[in-house]
């Protein structure tokens, strides 16, 4: 080849070499480091079959260089710095570590964690809403009781007794110092055990008021709260559950029982039920869960549900027969059923089961035995057929609203007026809580067989609330009458409407709760989101006007003070005028020295008691002195401001010299000593 023809195919080569280093500069940005260490490998190897070996070389560094600078370039990319600003010098040892917290710091990002968690907010909101809807409860807590003094009177020397004997003698508890001489006197009402801790703090009648007070409020707070969470297991959203735990706590016909704590204590219920349900892993909306499955929760569950039965029979003993169904419907469902799901337990969630429930049937058992000793004792106390008959209500009570209802008392004053007993008859859940639950059958996050399932619920529970009202009660009523153990001791079939509010509760959560999810698709829907917000706050409308028909307009009635002499005088003793209204505040007063007594205040007259008061009518005489001091009776107190109007008017103006009777003037007593 000619030496024209090389220095051509040179020049050509030259320009191949430079077109690819061109090639390879232009994309640097685009490649990895390794494609343009690449490229200007190749460039160095053109120029080598293009040139000497010289230019080779000088080819290769060059590429080399370039290829550093890119790789340089990228790592800047990736730092973020930019050719603007210098890459940190130190990166080459590694990213910085994560900041180590110290064990303040941690405490206190644990304590802000709690604060804004779901179930920390939902406890203050209970008791804020329960401190603002029980108002003036606690205006002046030691001083006034809600409704009325007398069956609160009970009640609080009942939490005052527990916890005074727990303290001094517990072998003692069912033999209270009231109905003196009777045995097994603590069990003549619901007894409200599960308060005996509260007991145990504070002496004497004006720490007892406070005590009840402070438990009516604290009561209502755990029957929302229990209603919430029993919801948000089932699968209601936030507010769908605020609207159930409101109208559990909150309606109207409960403000009829505010004088009874042992009705109004009913937390324990849906708390128990959502324990239960959490446990095994069960929601209404999702079905069985095995993962979500939780011995400890269960076994909760059933303390919750014995720490309810302990505080009376009244709603405990329809609770326990439920409980009892549930366990019998579940094990014939399981046993059907276990084929298809292999081990619905576990061998921990079975024993606690197995353990939770022999605690709840314990409990159960040991307070039964008393009860069934009063039975025995005291046949009179055994109610009737003809006496469930006396307070069953009509179906109007179930659009009824009772005095203390601030919303519908006055309007509905017509309607009480022809109720036999409208204290125990006026049973409205309200008219709110009525269209709810009657939407949620149409539109609800429950399916539908569900729904189903909770009318019928709902349907059931009304009619044996009916008692003998429903067709006499021979489907409903009297066969649990005549055959469930103990069912014969509950007089007022109208409480059986705590089931049905809260069924209704539950479908009026379904619908709230498909509501809310429905406003929050719209929402996402708009663009602009608008009227998002206002559509959120039209979530809250439900809730709010459950809990306006929950006003109440309960009266405070003061406290009777206390008599000097009650502080003094030793029993056992008897105090004049005796009933059974005028004895419920002498329990009371009794709370700073328990001194046996006479006097006392019950669901029932113990035949002793009677017979007592028929024969101290004529008081002082011989016929009456000498009855008392065989029966043991050492000190008769009559409260002077008392006596008119009673069988007992005029006793203070005769005469005792011949009976070997002392009487002195204690306060505004006067004290007969035997």
């Amino acid at each position: 080849m000619t030496s024209a023809g090389k220095a051509k195919r040179t020049r050509k080569a030259r320009r191949t070499g430079a077109a690819k280093a061109a090639g390879t500069a232009s994309t640097a940005d685009k490649t990895s480091t390794a494609d343009k260490a690449g490229a200007g490998t190749d460039k160095a190897e053109a120029g080598a079959e293009a040139g000497t070996e010289a230019e080779a070389r000088d080819r290769a560094d060059a590429a080399k260089k370039d290829g550093d600078a890119a790789e340089k370039s990228d790592a800047a990319k990736q730092d973020g710095t930019g050719d603007d600003e210098p890459a940190d010098p130190w990166s080459a040892f590694g990213p910085a570590p994560e900041p180590v917290l110290g064990r303040p710091r941690r405490a206190v990002r644990a304590v802000g964690r709690f604060l804004v968690h779901e179930w920390t907010l939902a406890v203050v909101a209970a008791l804020a809403l329960a401190a603002a809807m029980t108002w003036p409860t606690l205006r002046y807590p030691r001083h006034t009781l809600p409704q009325d003094y007398w069956d609160p009177s009970l009640q609080a020397w009942q939490m005052a007794w527990s916890g005074h004997i727990l303290r001094t003698n517990p072998a003692q508890l069912w033999h209270s110092n009231t109905f003196y001489p009777e045995n097994w006197s603590f069990a003549f009402s619901d007894t409200l055990l599960g308060y005996a801790p509260a007991g145990l703090i504070g002496v004497g009648p004006e720490h007892a008021v406070l005590r009840y007070n402070i438990m009516f409020v604290l009561a209502h707070a755990l029957a929302a709260f229990g209603a919430y969470a029993l919801a948000r297991q089932l699968g209601a959203g936030r507010i769908g559950g605020a609207v159930a735990g409101a109208s559990f706590a909150y309606a109207p016909w409960l403000l009829a029982q505010a004088g009874h704590l042992h009705i109004i204590s009913n937390g324990g219920i849906p708390l128990a039920l959502a324990m239960l349900a959490r446990g095994h892993g069960w929601s209404l909306r999702y079905g069985y869960r095995p993962r979500r499955r939780h011995a400890g929760w269960a076994f909760a569950g059933w303390l919750v549900a014995a720490w309810q039965l302990s505080l009376g029979f009244g709603i405990g003993l329809p609770f326990a027969y439920m409980l009892a169904g549930v366990v019998l419907v579940s094990v014939v469902l399981w046993f059907v059923r276990r084929r298809k799901v292999k081990r619905p337990f576990g061998r921990r969630l079975f024993l606690a089961d197995v353990l939770g429930g022999l605690v709840f049937a314990a409990v159960g058992a040991a307070l039964a035995v008393p009860y069934f000793k009063v039975a025995e004792l005291h046949p009179n106390a055994e109610r009737t057929i003809g006496d469930i008959g006396l307070y069953s209500p009509p179906a109007s009570g179930f659009f009824t609203a009772p005095a203390e209802s601030r919303v519908w008392g006055g309007l509905h004053e017509g309607a009480r007026a022809v109720l036999p007993w409208h204290p125990e008859m006026t049973l409205l859940p309200g008219f709110v809580l009525y269209a709810l639950a009657a939407g949620g059958l149409f539109f609800s996050v429950w399916r539908v067989r569900h729904r189903i399932f909770l009318l019928a619920g709902v349907l059931v529970t009304m009619a044996l609330a009916m008692g003998t009202r429903f067709f006499g009660g021979r489907f409903t009523y009297v066969p649990l009458f005549d055959y469930l153990p103990g069912w014969s001791g509950l007089r007022t079939p109208g409480r059986m409407m705590l089931w049905t509010t809260l069924l209704l509760g539950l479908l009026a959560a379904g619908a709230v709760t498909a509501f809310c999810m429905r406003v929050r698709e719209l929402a996402a829907e708009r663009v602009p989101p608008w009227p998002g917000p206002w559509l959120r706050l039209a979530t809250l409308l439900p809730l709010a006007l459950v809990l306006v028909e929950g006003l109440n307009a309960t009266p405070q009635p003061v406290v009777p003070r206390q008599p000097a002499a009650l502080r003094t005088v030793d029993g056992p003793m008897l105090v004049l005028p005796s009933s059974q209204n005028l004895d419920q505040p002498v329990m009371l007063w009794s709370t700073d020295r328990f001194q046996p007594m006479v006097n006392g205040g019950s669901g029932f007259t113990p035949r002793s008691q009677a017979r007592i008061r028929e024969a101290t009518v004529s008081f002082p005489d011989y016929a009456s002195v000498d009855y008392l001091r065989q029966i043991g009776v050492k000190n008769v107190v009559v409260l002077r401001d008392e006596l008119e109007g009673t069988p007992w008017e005029g006793m203070l103006d005769r005469p005792v010299d011949a009976l070997g009777v002392a009487r002195e003037q204690v306060g505004e007593a006067v004290v007969f000593r035997l």
